[in-house]
């Protein structure tokens, strides 16, 4: 990201984590006693980190039959919000599954508009990832 930047994420796989009881999403790493946002640019830097982790809830029910966003879980749409946030760029795709019909397009990640998750009435919802990292 730090060279060419992102435009849209596509999240695949988002099933996989159907059974989870939580989720760790490293969102730094610890060098000694220093916090480091960015990851490690040195092979002898990264191999003396520590990952830090903000644990979010899993939804532990099925998103295979998800066909938009509405109908996933309040946790997965937590997490994939929490995702965008983190990584300051809209989702415009999201797998449940390896079949075309388990795709959630979000917007075209072509020409489609630029924008985060939003919720029913269009405005866009946003990942509290302020809080304390776990």
């Amino acid at each position: 990201m730090r060279i060419n930047g992102l435009d849209c994420l596509a999240i695949t796989k988002l099933d996989i984590l159907d059974e989870l009881d939580e989720i760790k999403v490293c969102v730094a790493y610890q060098l000694d006693e220093q916090i480091c946002r960015e990851f490690p640019n040195h092979a002898g830097k990264l191999a003396s980190c520590r990952p830090v982790y903000k644990t979010l809830p899993g939804w532990k029910r099925s998103t295979a039959e998800c066909r938009n966003l509405e109908d996933l879980p309040k946790e997965a749409l937590g997490y994939l919000k929490f995702l965008a946030e983190l990584m300051e760029v809209p989702i415009a795709i999201v797998s449940v599954g390896a079949s075309r019909h388990q795709t959630i397009i979000v917007e075209d990640p072509i020409h489609g508009p630029k924008r985060a998750l939003l919720d029913a009435n269009g405005i866009p919802v946003s990942a509290d990832i302020s809080e304390e990292v776990s």
